[in-house]
């Protein structure tokens, strides 16, 4: 099975109901070390995606880029721009193609990942959404059935989620906060985790 325009309308719809769901959660956890906006930010990006969505081309390239350019003009935040640059950096490299294999899954994570990476001037290791992505980079490496791809995605995103849970931000605005950042959830890995676990169907 791949990944064409359905598989794609079907994984926002999901996404979308997730943060929507995901909302309150969200806003706590950036409220504790951030903005606390981050469930603004997520259900407003997607709430854009979705009324566009019956428009998305079968092209997985353009259709993704739009789904960036409805993110970013719902939302100024940081967060949102570094998503938008990482579905955009996704789109470049599958411009043309209707259909994407699950085993792609390791390789534009890990393009999504440097772009991100690039663009916001960040290491990996810090406790960001950086460390989330190579996570999911590493364990889908190698993965080509699509239900070992959605699994490994998804414990990836909880196992870096849990790792770095006790570990003191030293990257982002959580990173003002010093020792108080350890024992806290990095909102941005929150969001990951939420984000890939409603991407590869594997909720609860």
């Amino acid at each position: 099975m791949t990944i064409d325009r359905a598989a794609l309308l079907a994984a926002l719809d999901r996404l979308g109901q997730a943060m929507e769901r995901d909302f309150e959660l969200l806003n706590e956890a950036d409220g504790a070390l951030g903005d606390g906006d981050l469930g603004v930010t997520m259900t407003r990006g997607m709430r854009a995606i979705t009324e566009k969505a019956e428009d998305l081309p079968d092209d997985l390239g353009m259709a993704l880029l739009a789904c960036a350019q409805a993110f970013t003009k719902s939302s100024g935040s940081s967060y949102g721009t570094l998503l938008a640059t990482g579905i955009m950096a996704i789109a470049k490299q599958v411009k043309g193609e209707t259909e994407v294999s699950p085993a792609r899954v390791s390789e534009l994570t890990a393009l999504a990942r440097d772009q991100m990476q690039a663009r916001g001037k960040a290491e990996l290791g810090g406790k960001t959404v950086l460390d989330s992505l190579d996570a999911v980079a590493k364990a889908t490496e190698g993965q080509s059935a699509p239900s070992e791809v959605a699994d490994a995605a998804a414990t990836a995103a909880t196992e870096a989620l849990d790792a770095f849970r006790d570990r003191k931000a030293t990257v982002g605005r959580a990173r003002i906060f010093g020792e108080k950042s350890v024992g806290m959830d990095d909102p941005g890995m929150l969001a990951m985790e939420r984000i890939v676990k409603a991407l590869a169907d594997r909720e609860g």
